[in-house]
């Protein structure tokens, strides 16, 4: 914990120093900036005509003043040697109305992007920006403008523009040529084009790296000629309608790094051809209808190996079939494999080298035999999902080597890396899709919070070990639909972090543990349809449940079932663990015992055996002891015997009479009914007579 918090304060120190330099140097460079110059009088009058028109939801405008120098304006920034205004940053700036004036003032860089509220009715304004080299409208409703295009391909200097979610419907596929020589950047995801790819997309530069067309309702088949944009780094056709194979030109982009195909209904097979892009790092053809590659038919190529720098894999939702190839392991920067979905063999021996591994998704692929004891060595495990296969054998017992579910978070730069990819001109936050809660949810920007293991739905036996309960850092854990025996582990409390536990419909027995009542951040829990018995361990999270996650358990009883817990019911809930408490405490006693006599009797044999004046001593004392019990016991045997001397002689004549009473002639025995008394013989030997019964 201490390395841990020295670490962090190292990599404080590290990002603190030079940020602090930096905005120093910032700061100066303005102050100077100011000193030599001041605000050209007729871009500071266009600005504030600007600001007339907008809404300043978050005051970001409030230093705009006529009485202050527009280059220290917030968001403003001026050329040092004439006092014009070069830059213009409102992004996040909460900013609403028209944009619409922008005369006389040419900036270079204008970013008002992801403000929600901003409209234009027309980019007629835009004409006058002759030396706009960056431009970021993003999220700003742009759909009145039909010449958007023709308008945007007219600034010469233009390199990176962002116009994503801005509600526009055409890329205008009429259109044979459009100018933008200068582009080395285009975002237009999120707009609903509902087109195929234009031509004109031929006619970007060759130095172009970055094209974002994703969710954008695109039909028809991928263009061939975007494949020849030899420097493209990222690319991203994901979640449109596109058609028909990837194009075997996919091979041509040897500097991509980040390429999402998916969510489209691509078919055919993976060129071999994407396996020797040397340089990526992530790979999504995910949810298409992909069958394999053209050498190996329906199987994932051993050539996959050659993609060394790969981050993230995903090939879910495809018809890939066969064995994982072993050449992956070479892949050791792998951080992400998705293969969910698909019709695949065996989990391999070898998963257990892919150390890196952070999400490893292979639910519903048909998987067969038994979970790896080598699943353990992946120590950076966050999410394991191996739903919904056909795995058999006992869930391994070595899951608390998975460090990254059982210990605290401490920050990993690696982990921050891969959860947010960062590539030239975006960042692209990782996601997947997991099953935690029962529903299928989307984990985006928050799974790096996420632990999970999901094995639900195999044929899984045996019980749950419970080396589980280590994993105190696991939130979400699903073993349903299995046939798992036993108890519940009796410290599965300690896992404080659980937020999901799915048992139901296995073979399970035994009581809920008490432990349970300890997991506060429960928010869902099925137990149904096993073989639990006895009380519903109190607190607010259990009883909080409906009756329907622990129907299917007849011995159950307790709220929220309707079923009350009868004494018997009690007593026998309560039998075992008193007499585990009781074999327990027994136990402990005759084993202190044991090693208390031991102790003790070598302590005095060894100091007899030592010691000859106490060795005399003590038998001399033993001597005495003997002695004395004999004489008592003698002493005590004299009066016992004195004591019935006495007593023969006090009861000598009774006997006697006794004796010669019996000895008397028998006389004949007079019937009740005749005289009303029976004859008896009192203590001195002599007949009485006494009533009859």
């Amino acid at each position: 914990m201490a390395a841990s918090f020295a670490t962090l304060h190292v990599l404080f120190l590290v990002w603190f120093l030079p940020a602090t330099f930096s905005l120093s140097f910032f700061f100066f460079f303005k102050a100077e900036a100011i000193s030599n110059v001041s605000c050209y009088e007729k871009d500071k009058q266009a600005l504030l005509t600007l600001k007339r028109g907008l809404t300043d939801h978050g005051h970001v405008l409030s230093s705009w003043s006529d009485h202050k120098d527009c280059c220290i304006w917030d968001g403003v920034f001026c050329d040092n040697k004439i006092g014009r205004v070069s830059e213009l940053h409102l992004n996040y700036s909460r900013l609403g109305g028209e944009i619409s004036a922008w005369e006389p003032f040419k900036p270079r860089y204008l970013s008002l992007g992801s403000n929600s509220d901003l409209y234009v009715d027309n980019l007629r304004w835009m004409s006058g920006l002759s030396a706009i080299q960056y431009l970021d409208l993003s999220l700003a409703d742009l759909h009145r403008e039909v010449d958007w295009l023709q308008i945007m391909s007219k600034f010469p200097s233009l390199s990176k523009l962002y116009l994503q979610n801005c509600q526009l419907d055409s890329l205008n596929p009429s259109l044979g040529f459009v100018n933008f020589t200068s582009l080395r950047s285009l975002d237009l995801s999120g707009n609903h084009f509902n087109h195929e790819i234009p031509n004109w997309f031929t006619n970007l530069s060759t130095s172009f790296l970055r094209l974002d067309l994703y969710n954008n309702s695109l039909k028809g088949n991928i263009l061939p000629s975007i494949f020849n944009l030899e420097k493209l780094e990222y690319l991203d056709l994901g979640l449109n309608s596109l058609n028909g194979p990837i194009p075997s030109c996919v091979g041509n982009l040897s500097h991509i790094r980040a390429l999402y195909l998916d969510q489209n209904q691509l078919n055919g097979t993976i060129p071999e051809s994407l396996w020797l892009l040397s340089k990526l790092e992530s790979l999504y053809v995910g949810t298409n209808s992909l069958t394999g590659s053209n050498n190996l038919v329906g199987r994932i190529p051993y050539s996959m190996g050659a993609l060394v720098n790969l981050h993230s894999l995903r090939l879910q939702n495809n018809s890939i079939y066969g064995d994982i190839p072993s050449s992956l392991k070479k892949c050791s920067n792998l951080k992400l494999i998705d293969m969910g979905d698909n019709h695949l063999s065996i989990i391999p021996l070898w998963i257990g080298e892919m150390t890196n591994i952070i999400v490893l998704r292979l639910r519903s692929s048909e998987f067969k035999g038994y979970i790896p004891q080598q699943i353990c060595q992946l120590s950076s495990l966050r999410v394991l999902d191996l739903a919904n296969n056909n795995l058999s054998g006992s869930i391994p017992n070595c899951l608390k080597n998975i460090s990254a579910m059982a210990l605290p978070d401490s920050y990993d730069i690696s982990l921050s890396y891969f959860m947010d990819f960062i590539y030239p001109f975006t960042s692209y936050v990782e996601n997947v899709q997991l099953v935690p809660k029962g529903n299928e949810m989307e984990y985006k920007e928050n799974l790096k919070l996420v632990r999970l293991i999901d094995l639900s739905s195999n044929n899984l036996f045996g019980s749950i070990p419970a080396e589980i309960s280590d994993l105190s850092e696991l939130r979400f854990l699903n073993l349903s639909r299995n046939h798992l025996m036993g108890k519940i582990p009796e410290k599965i409390g300690s896992m404080k972090e659980l937020e999901s536990v799915d048992l139901s419909r296995n073979h399970l027995s035994g009581e809920i543990p008490s432990s349970m009542s300890n997991l506060t951040f429960l928010s869902y829990l099925d137990l149904s349809y096993n073989n639990f018995s006895g009380r519903i361990p109190s607190s607010t999270q259990l009883q909080s449940f409906d009756a329907l996650r622990y129907i299917g358990n007849p011995q159950l009883c307790g709220d929220p079932l309707p079923k009350s817990c009868t004494i018997e019911e009690l007593s026998l809930n309560r039998s075992p663990i008193g007499s585990v408490e009781d074999d327990s405490k027994n136990s402990s006693f005759y084993i202190g015992m044991g090693v208390g006599f031991t102790t003790g009797f070598w302590a005095i044999c060894g100091a007899l055996f030592f010691n000859r004046t106490w060795r005399h001593a003590y038998f001399r004392f033993v001597n005495e002891v003997k002695d004395w019990i004999y004489e008592t016991t003698m002493i005590k045997m004299n009066l016992l015997e004195k004591l019935r001397v006495c007593l023969n002689e006090i009861l000598l004549p009774y006997t006697k009479r006794i004796n010669e009473a019996q000895e008397l002639p028998q006389e004949p025995r007079v019937a009740p009914c005749q005289s009303g008394l029976d004859f008896a013989v009192g203590m001195d030997g002599q007949p009485t007579n006494r009533p009859g019964p």
